[in-house]
């Protein structure tokens, strides 16, 4: 692929223009919903996914349409692959040592899996690995906001792709963009009924954003630890097996948990592969919160609380009691278009708003999702940040 480039850090600034040296500062943006114009690439289209059936053949109809995107996504991977380690020797190891990683996966994710690869044709290791990737290389800001009428709304931005190669001659990550046009809607149906709804990538099973109408909504982003995500991949690789995949839990909850509570305790309870945070939603007011996990255990929950006037919570990729890296500040210019806002003014229209303000909005943006729990609502809209654009 010729246009994969690895670059460092100050070179990737100078691909910008200078104003975007942290502390980086856009005015906030109006007028952005509904979406039009050069950040917004097009609406994410919807399928059904049919829970009923054996977990092999559920997600076929959806890669049989998206076959030659996801090609193209798991060939750019190898690509990456093959830049750090020469000569195929590390696809070569992933097509012989990950397929049996699908049979120690929980039902129903590694049928699932199975039936992906035989779908695309893409080798069962490598639709693994595509798999494997969310656990440790996700980016995003959420939010959870209770407007004055007591309705709660939650939003969130999509980055991946941080350091997958640059593209020197269009600016923009190359993975980033080879997975907007695998961005699906889907509505998991039992008996012919909504059970929850997601945005998600075809070809990955576990969920990242998620609502179940009338009672939660979910996303999760990634927390950077050293204790991370890759330590828990090796060990369920050596056999130890005691801990969740992040993406695998949410997933869950959203398939089986009752209510926003049920939710929240296993979110906070449940020991992970990987540290994250969990943004949580419920439908009554003051239902809202970030669950900041380790592997083991919970270290905070932070909720909306209206009598401190915390009418919102807002979340990126570094703990809130904490600042974050000066490189990547998302979460200033977001909590203040938020602020300036104000609850008397939130909705859909304005959250998109926030997130389509700079640095907020970046070149990692693959989509943008609304959600209204009440309405049982879930939008998205692939997203563009034309140059100039911060790269994170």
């Amino acid at each position: 692929m010729a246009c994969l480039r690895f670059l460092p850090l100050a070179a990737l600034f100078t691909l910008t223009s200078a104003q975007f040296i942290p502390p980086y500062t856009e005015d906030c943006r109006t007028g952005m919903y509904p979406p039009s114009g050069p950040t917004f690439r097009g609406a994410v289209s919807w399928y059904t996914l049919d829970l009923d059936l054996p977990p092999k053949n559920r997600w076929t109809a959806v890669i049989t349409e998206k076959k030659t995107e996801l090609v193209a996504m798991v060939q750019a991977i190898k690509d990456l692959a093959d830049a750090f380690v020469p000569d195929g020797k590390l696809i070569e190891l992933v097509d012989i040592t990950l397929p049996f990683m699908a049979d120690t996966l929980p039902y129903p994710f590694g049928d699932e899996i199975k039936g992906i690869a035989a779908a695309s044709g893409i080798p069962l290791g490598e639709v693994v690995l595509f798999n494997i990737f969310y656990e440790v290389f996700t980016v995003c800001t959420s939010v959870i906001a209770e407007d004055a009428k007591g309705n709660l709304l939650h939003a969130r931005n999509l980055d991946f792709g941080l350091f997958m190669g640059w593209d020197t001659q269009n600016k923009s990550w190359v993975v980033s963009e080879l997975l907007k046009p695998l961005v699906v809607n889907v509505d998991f149906q039992r008996n012919k009924q909504s059970v929850f709804k997601s945005t998600s990538f075809a070809g990955y099973v576990g969920m990242l954003t998620g609502i179940k109408p009338n009672t939660f909504t979910l996303t999760m982003n990634e927390r950077f630890s050293l204790d991370g995500g890759y330590i828990g991949i090796l060990e369920w690789i050596i056999g130890k097996r005691d801990g969740v995949w992040m993406s695998f839990l949410t997933r869950s909850v959203l398939e089986n948990a009752t209510s926003y509570e049920e939710a929240k305790g296993r979110l906070a309870q449940t020991k992970l592969l990987a540290p994250a945070y969990f943004i949580l939603g419920g439908n009554m007011t003051g239902q809202g919160c970030i669950i900041t996990r380790s592997r083991l255990l919970s270290l905070d929950i932070l909720e909306i609380d209206l009598k401190l006037g915390r009418w919102y919570v807002l979340e990126t990729n570094y703990d809130h009691w904490k600042d974050p890296l000066f490189l990547d500040n998302r979460r200033t210019p977001a909590m203040k278009c938020m602020n300036a806002t104000t609850q008397t003014n939130i909705s859909m229209t304005t959250l998109y708003d926030v997130l389509s303000t700079k640095p907020v909005l970046n070149k990692l943006t693959t989509y943008t999702t609304l959600m209204k729990v009440s309405e049982g609502t879930l939008e998205s809209y692939i997203r563009d940040c034309p140059s100039p654009c911060m790269p994170w």
